[in-house]
């Protein structure tokens, strides 16, 4: 798929946030609070992401999840906007998925912090 291909399949917010690295408002992303059980994928490509098991609630204001599925995601050094950060991208297609801090409140110690706009669910049957 070409960026036109991808420009036409997405909504503007979804390519300003996905291939522009923008980020959706705080709290206003429609998985936010989703609890069902099933499989996170990237919005772009379908690629599998994250497993529901995963999500946690950070009270960030986006959904967290503490581990990716194995090889689904990069991590990418990020020195904008004055801070020390680290980009998630989707490793099959490169999209920007969010960011990931080392202070999750589980074993593993991570916090994906993701954009609901970057997501799809495909929910467990």
């Amino acid at each position: 798929m070409n960026e036109e291909e991808i420009k036409a399949k997405l909504t503007p917010e979804e390519y300003a946030v996905l291939r522009e690295k923008g980020t959706e408002a705080p709290f206003s992303g429609k998985l936010l609070h989703d609890d069902r059980d099933g499989m996170y994928k990237c919005k772009v490509c379908g690629q599998d992401l994250f497993s529901s098991e995963a999500k946690f609630d950070s009270g960030t204001g986006w959904p967290s999840f503490d581990q990716a599925l194995p090889g689904a995601v990069k991590e990418i050094p990020d020195d904008t906007m004055g801070m020390h950060r680290v980009e998630v991208v989707c490793s099959k297609c490169g999209s920007h998925l969010g960011h990931v801090f080392n202070d999750g409140p589980t074993d593993t110690g991570m916090r994906y912090c993701l954009n609901s706009v970057c997501l799809d669910l495909e929910e467990k049957k």
